[in-house]
């Protein structure tokens, strides 16, 4: 199994509010530094992403793929790569817990990321975790800027 790294961070807001940002890919590029463009491919019958393409500019890595999303449980959105023109496996998930009563939510983030190009483990568990601290941060930001 591929190794893969994970963090959390507290947001001040509810669950449903943290996964409502999450779950809007369209403003991605709002505020994901990373992302530039965003466009949902295919929805689920509950008319959640099932598939979207990421046009991604992360300085060194510039890449346009496609992830597969899915909703195992409430509180959770998982995704795998489709296609991608850099990368082998890009697998992540978003899981929120609630914390206070359901005014604050856990999130953690875990992410495996395989490039194409040879590149040490140690480097690739590197990117994983910058790429998941920027995420967290931003997604705070974001939700706790809109949070009402």
């Amino acid at each position: 199994m591929a190794e893969h790294t994970s963090s959390s961070i507290t947001i001040e807001a509810t669950p449903a509010e943290v996964m409502s940002v999450i779950a809007d890919f369209d403003r991605y590029p709002e505020w994901t530094g990373e992302v530039k463009q965003a466009e949902v491919l295919q929805r689920d019958e509950q008319g959640r992403a099932s598939e979207v393409r990421l046009v991604l500019d992360a300085g060194a890595i510039k890449d346009d793929h496609t992830l597969a999303y899915s909703w195992p449980e409430e509180g959770v959105v998982a995704w795998s790569l489709v296609k991608s023109q850099m990368l082998r496996q890009l697998d992540g998930s978003y899981s929120l817990r609630p914390l206070a009563g359901g005014a604050q939510t856990e999130v953690t983030y875990q992410l495996t990321v395989d490039v194409k190009i040879p590149m040490l483990g140690m480097i690739k568990r590197k990117a994983e975790k910058v790429i998941i601290d920027r995420a967290l941060d931003g997604l705070k930001k974001r939700v706790e800027g809109t949070a009402s």
